[in-house]
């Protein structure tokens, strides 16, 4: 499965013009070979292909590094899931300080047990972002918050930008039919001291299909108001 992998990761990044670091490969392979393993026991992805992971997990995520570099800064992925975007940003970029947070207990466990075979050091946390990130040592201490597929942009702000210290950045991983989503969310971004920074569209090699990374600076401290309960986000969105 590896030589697969490796094949489809090594000619995407050539066409998206992103440097692969030493043995990354091998570690994406495998961080596959432990996904499809634990897949079988826990609901990871629907995604399990060899290909269509390369391609739709690996890929997709290494993309982002074509919209920001995320040189020695930290970072947060809110609601990480088996990893994506986060921990293969942190392959690509092994001095990135991560933290993977998820309301998952089973998705941290599959975290923390892949950060451990592929000898990665990473912050595995089993909580709700709307809880944790209202404490002193998490709010507005990141440099960068990623997210991807977690909830509508509106919502997504609420639970991400209290992570985000000023002059940081929230990005989050959309189709490239969310002109209304984001046009919707630009209130949600003013209350909670954001603003849209731009949106970056980007091909996935091989898969035909075109993402967006929606980039959304923070420019003043978030009220403390904020972030809400989940169930009043999801009734009442900013």
């Amino acid at each position: 499965m590896f030589d697969a992998i490796s094949e489809i990761i090594g000619q995407g990044v050539k066409e998206m013009n992103i440097t692969l670091p030493l043995n990354s490969e091998a570690v994406l392979g495998t961080y596959y070979d432990f996904l499809a393993e634990r897949g079988k026991l826990v609901n990871l992805t629907a995604i399990t292909e060899p290909e269509k992971v390369a391609r739709l997990h690996f890929l997709d995520s290494i993309a982002l590094l074509g919209a920001v570099s995320l040189k020695n800064e930290r970072v947060i992925d809110v609601g990480s899931g088996a990893g994506f975007p986060g921990l293969v940003l942190k392959i690509m970029r092994p001095d990135i300080d991560l933290t993977l947070l998820d309301a998952t207990g089973k998705k941290v466990t599959f975290l923390s047990e892949l950060c451990e075979l592929l000898k990665i050091e990473a912050n595995c946390v089993n909580a709700r972002a709307e809880e944790v990130s209202h404490r002193d040592t998490w709010r507005e201490t990141f440099d960068v918050a990623v997210s991807r597929a977690v909830a509508e942009l509106r919502i997504l702000c609420e639970l991400c930008l209290p992570f985000v210290k000023m002059g940081g950045l929230m990005v989050a991983m959309k189709g490239v039919n969310s002109n209304d989503e984001i046009y919707g969310a630009k209130n949600a971004m003013a209350i909670l001291g954001a603003e849209l920074e731009r949106v970056y569209d980007y091909e996935i090699p091989g898969a035909d299909i075109t993402h967006r990374a929606v980039l959304v600076r923070k420019i003043s401290e978030t009220s403390v108001d904020y972030p809400r309960r989940y169930a009043r986000m999801q009734n009442f969105p900013l």
